[in-house]
């Protein structure tokens, strides 16, 4: 148990110091620009087009922490919100990783196999995507312009993923999934541009619930 919380403390400290330092870049990039050239934007203009945005995505944020990190576990949340792109690549890489690996969230071997698939397609992602920067260049406007014949493939990639998903799990606990998909169908019939950052914390919620349900009432 000792080592266990030494660990944990140790990714926090490393963690936090890191997302620490990317808030410092992120910040440092814009401001490094406003002062080089000496064009600061007004107050009144930032806090206009800051508002709507930070109503959406703040709380969003926050639901996606409190989501996220019982899948993710301590390292691969850290990892996953430093290099981003977590409910496309992280979540699935470390879902599927997993599963291969016949562990459950939120225990010791999950912990340790979401954060080394995280590390790992977070390691792919950067060697993938600068390898289609310097090589690639040319022929991606090419390939993915609409009438090119593989236009139809790069727009479904994602729905394709997250079918993959969805159908091992279906057909794993097909009884727990049926609350969160009717709900999510439901809120996309009448709200159809909802994002994915909204809908996945609410199809989170649903399923817990209604999992805890079927779970008293011994249907799972």
């Amino acid at each position: 148990m000792k080592k266990v919380k030494d660990y944990n403390e140790s990714i926090h400290f490393y963690g936090r110091l890191w997302m620490v330092f990317i808030l410092i870049v992120f910040i440092g990039v814009p401001l490094s620009m406003c002062v080089y050239y000496n064009a600061w934007p007004k107050p009144a203009a930032v806090l206009k087009g800051l508002l709507p945005i930070a109503m959406f995505y703040y709380p969003t944020a926050v639901v996606e922490v409190l989501t996220y990190a019982p899948l993710l576990g301590t390292g691969g949340m850290y990892l996953s919100f430093i290099t981003g792109d977590i409910s496309n690549l992280k979540l699935p890489c470390a879902i599927a990783a997993m599963n291969a690996a016949k562990v459950k969230p939120n225990s010791e071997e999950g912990e340790i196999i979401s954060t080394i698939s995280i590390a790992a397609s977070s390691i792919a992602t950067i060697v993938i995507v600068a390898v289609c920067v310097f090589f690639l260049r040319p022929i991606i406007p090419i390939i993915t312009d609409e009438s090119s014949i593989f236009a139809p493939a790069f727009s479904q990639v994602l729905p394709a993923l997250f079918g993959s998903i969805l159908t091992a799990y279906l057909l794993k606990y097909p009884k727990t999934v049926v609350a969160p998909l009717a709900v999510i169908l439901i809120i996309l019939i009448f709200a159809g541009q909802m994002s994915v950052g909204i809908l996945i914390p609410i199809g989170v919620v649903v399923a817990i619930l209604a999992a805890h349900l079927m779970y008293k009432k011994n249907l799972i």
